[in-house]
């Protein structure tokens, strides 16, 4: 399963908001075997969310999308994933009698358009806090805080299957540039794909869907490169 992530937000942009979402999607998403191709950032605008959540969803088997819902003038993401699937946005009264029943709400309590989603999308109720998410057309919209979004997410994650993948982190203090050729070698001999990190050391990532071909790729790297 091949997924894109999208972040709204100009918070993110100008650099007020690190993305965490993104990142911890991508691990989540990693674990159950899901490939994330694509994290896309774009500004609160209907007309950016529409065009390049709609670019995605002709490419991926799903989207994800984070932020920027609820009733304010700037939650403008369910109008943009609507507009991309070409739906109008509506008051859903499943996400609503949640609200009032499950989440305690009164009527009172909520501003006008918090329970509005695309019509005929599937509300995601939102255990964390108030703006419900939705899912339509292989789109998962989600919410940007956090917590919010980590706990929705849970409550779908079954939806994303992939076949396993088992990993092995080798730790080296020789340089990038001497490892190339090893590299380049045990890809060549193994089915796995082998990430480079450099930082304090280059950390190496290898990857594969066959543990045993991955525990042999590692031994083949310990026999030829310096391992910590």
């Amino acid at each position: 399963m091949h997924v894109a992530v999208v972040s709204v937000g100009d918070e993110i942009l100008a650099g007020d908001t690190t993305n965490t979402n993104a990142a911890w999607l991508g691990r989540r998403l990693a674990e159950r075997g899901v490939s994330v191709e694509r994290v896309t950032v774009v500004p609160d605008r209907v007309a950016d969310i529409a065009r390049v959540v709609n670019e995605h969803r002709a490419e991926y088997d799903a989207v994800i999308v984070t932020g920027g819902l609820g009733p304010t003038h700037d939650d403008l993401t369910m109008e943009g994933v609507a507009a991309a699937v070409g739906r109008e946005v509506e008051p859903h009264p499943e996400a609503l009698e949640w609200l009032l029943e499950e989440g305690g709400y009164e009527r009172d309590d909520l501003a006008t358009g918090t329970a509005d989603l695309p019509r005929g999308a599937r509300p995601l109720h939102n255990e964390e806090g108030v703006a419900p998410g939705a899912v339509i057309e292989g789109i998962y919209v989600l919410p940007g805080v956090p917590d919010e979004m980590k706990a929705m997410f849970e409550t779908v994650a079954e939806e994303f299957e992939g076949e396993p993948r088992h990993v092995v982190t080798l730790h080296t203090p020789e340089p990038e540039s001497a490892l190339i050729d090893h590299l380049v070698d045990v890809q060549d001999r193994f089915s796995v794909t082998v990430g480079s990190y450099p930082g304090d050391g280059v950390r190496l990532k290898l990857t594969g869907t066959d543990e045993s071909e991955v525990e042999a790729a590692a031994d083949w790297l310990r026999e030829r490169v310096t391992i910590e």
